[in-house]
């Protein structure tokens, strides 16, 4: 396992330096072909916005989501995308079907396998759309505000995230209650906060609440309880 971890990081940073460049090379391939390129000013003025979100946002996901996903799924996951809508959800319902542990042999392959099936799917699903709407419109007339199943469309990632989470707060559920309070405290005096800020925050609440309930030996009371019956 040495010598696979070593070629994966190996592998995932070179693939992750190369995802970076290609997007960088976007902007710069339009200011190249219209000879049109941002001032200083206001480039750094609008990247200021935005950092003191995202760049936080980043470091704090690679570790909330690096212990879920594996190594392998993590770099395929940032490389890809979409992790807190697809990625992750996926992963987590591959290893709870499977039994295992993402720290195990077993949970490193199936976590890898699950990011990149997922990515596969996207990308054809996000083809056929493309092909849909170009030539016949259908996708613009089934999520349209006068289709009878549009209301589904607003509910998918409800629909996502309560299906999967709902069997993990039924077994821990313990575990779940500070993340929770913690979630809908945020979301009480900042109504508009985005997820991709809400799991990486719930994420580290619920490690600190678990750490602090085991140091109190709550959970060997739980065992011991049903041990007894």
């Amino acid at each position: 396992m040495k010598s696979y971890f070593d070629k994966t990081h190996t592998w995932g940073r070179i693939w992750t330096v190369a995802a970076l460049i290609i997007f960088l090379m976007m902007p710069v391939a339009f200011s190249i072909h219209l000879n049109a390129w941002p001032k200083a000013e206001y480039f750094f003025k609008g990247l200021a916005s935005v950092a003191i979100i995202f760049y936080p946002t980043g470091i704090i996901e690679v570790i909330s989501y690096a212990p879920l996903l594996g190594a392998a799924g993590t770099y395929l996951s940032f490389v890809t995308g979409n992790i807190a809508n697809l990625k992750l959800p996926c992963t987590m319902s591959a290893l709870e079907t499977s039994g295992y542990s993402v720290s195990s042999e077993e949970g490193e392959v199936i976590s890898t396998i699950a990011v990149a099936v997922s990515s596969i799917v996207t990308t054809v699903i996000i083809a056929v759309g493309v092909l849909l709407m170009s030539v016949t419109g259908f996708v613009e007339r089934l999520t349209s505000p006068s289709s009878p199943i549009y209301p589904a469309f607003q509910q998918i990632l409800p629909c996502l995230f309560g299906a999967i989470g709902a069997t993990y707060f039924y077994k821990h559920w313990k575990i779940s209650i500070a993340p929770f309070v913690v979630v809908i405290i945020v979301l009480a005096f900042s109504g508009g906060t985005q997820v991709g800020v809400l799991i990486p925050v719930s994420v580290v609440v619920a490690l600190i609440a678990t750490h602090v309930m085991y140091k109190k030996g709550v959970f060997d009371k739980e065992q011991q309880r049903l041990e007894n019956g």
